[in-house]
């Protein structure tokens, strides 16, 4: 499934909706980055220009001027050259973006500095996320100053700025049916791949060669890149909250924790497992996954509309810092460990984040001041966590080096929640019967 034409049509028009009159929008696309010498990063578009155009080539500009009666969407791209395109792949040209992505004008990128202040003159305001794009804002300005030099020929300048942010942020925070669908794809391809990573570890296994196992999945189900570098890391290292390294030896008697998520047509997967890399817990990974896991349903129990955002990020310290007293790594009263923030040497996160096409997606999480409620069609990760450091000489060193974090993907239902990621096991006999088979 991908997000049809109509929709990226469907959001333009909402986006321009929202815009006030005689007004213009700038939203430029990704560019290729150098990695090194002649080598390129992978291309990966810009999202706010992949969520309202579908187009995935660099060095674009949309331009969105509702009320315009020579067209209202007018998109600038490479042009059509055939050397280039033996070399590095086919382009769609001004005249494809017309064609075949519902724009209304399409016009060579070469070409942008000459018609952008034609097309700036005398509108009252541009809409543009100023500080992004350094290269751009330079060039923005260039446009303005090319307009104020003809002001004694009639020129008009724009005299208002306004942050286009906050109108995407919020459009692409509440996720249409279609997104839900790709959302739900995207987490189960992911948590299958978690499901094959259990399959397969065993003692002496490099942590590499468990996330290749991953990272395998997720490609033969049609999911070029990762939504973020994989974090594989087997015993302390589970400790390093975004440990990348995934060097080291899995060794018999640790736990591996696992934070891999898969993209889909631009939409972020983000799961994260903690299991035992001989299959089996011992009595300590299975006292703190269990406690982990509590906090992990507490959590989910009461995300529902209504909820503030807040409230479930509190749920957790609850649970957790409850916990901790029990087995004695905090010794404190609950209020006063809360208070003094004692778990936070075990806890030092926060509970979650919104997931949509980034894996730590737009929009805000207070509204005038406030924390936000929950709404049907926000997806969010809930993912509590404890690491007790290996160098923590306040608990008993049975505790020391063991991390474990449990996250999956919710969306947010008129009655409750969804979970996206739920085909992936957590219950400890769970993980335990699919390893040992």
């Amino acid at each position: 499934m991908k997000i049809s034409l109509d929709q990226f049509v469907e959001r333009r028009k909402e986006l321009m909706a929202k815009m006030l009159p005689n007004s213009i929008a700038i939203i430029p696309s990704a560019s290729m980055k150098q990695r090194n010498s002649d080598v390129e990063y992978a291309f990966r578009q810009d999202s706010n220009f992949y969520y309202l155009t579908g187009f995935n080539e660099p060095d674009a500009v949309l331009l969105l001027m509702p009320g315009r009666l020579a067209g209202e969407s007018v998109l600038f791209c490479r042009k059509r050259d055939k050397l280039m395109e033996i070399w590095n792949g086919y382009r769609s040209g001004p005249e494809g973006v017309v064609a075949d992505y519902a724009m209304d004008e399409g016009h060579c990128i070469d070409e942008v500095d000459e018609l952008l202040p034609e097309l700036l003159n005398g509108m009252s305001r541009i809409y543009y996320s100023i500080g992004q794009d350094e290269a751009l804002d330079q060039q923005v300005r260039q446009w303005l100053n090319s307009i104020r030099s003809k002001v004694r020929q009639g020129a008009v300048a724009p005299s208002e700025l306004v942050m286009l942010d906050q109108l995407l942020n919020e459009m692409r925070l509440i996720k249409t049916d279609a997104e839900k669908e790709m959302m739900r794809q995207a987490g189960d391809i992911s948590a299958q791949g978690h499901v094959k990573a259990m399959q397969l570890c065993k003692p002496g296994m490099m942590e590499y060669q468990l996330e290749a196992e991953i990272l395998h999945h997720f490609t033969m189900q049609g999911c070029r890149q990762p939504a973020y570098s994989s974090i594989v890391g087997g015993g302390e290292n589970a400790c390093v909250l975004h440990y990348i390294e995934n060097d080291k030896t899995l060794n018999d008697g640790d736990l591996v924790l696992i934070d891999a998520g898969c993209e889909l047509d631009h939409y972020a997967g983000d799961i994260t497992r903690t299991f035992p890399v001989n299959g089996r817990f011992s009595e300590e990974q299975k006292a703190l996954y269990q406690l982990v896991l509590d906090a992990q349903k507490a959590c989910i129990a009461i995300a529902k509309p209504g909820t503030l955002w807040e409230a479930v990020h509190e749920e957790s310290v609850k649970v957790l810092t409850q916990g901790l007293i029990d087995l004695g790594l905090l010794t404190g009263s609950l209020e006063d460990e809360i208070t003094a923030g004692g778990y936070r040497d075990f806890y030092m996160h926060r509970i979650g984040h919104w997931l949509g096409m980034d894996v730590h997606d737009v929009g805000d999480y207070k509204v005038d001041g406030e924390w936000r409620p929950l709404q049907p069609g926000m997806v969010m990760t809930v993912e509590p966590g404890l690491y007790i450091a290996p160098d923590n000489e306040a608990v008993d060193a049975r505790w020391r080096g063991i991390g474990i974090r449990i996250e999956d993907d919710v969306l947010i239902t008129e009655t409750g929640c969804e979970i996206l990621t739920a085909s992936v096991p957590k219950e400890i006999e769970e993980i335990e019967a699919l390893m040992a088979s």
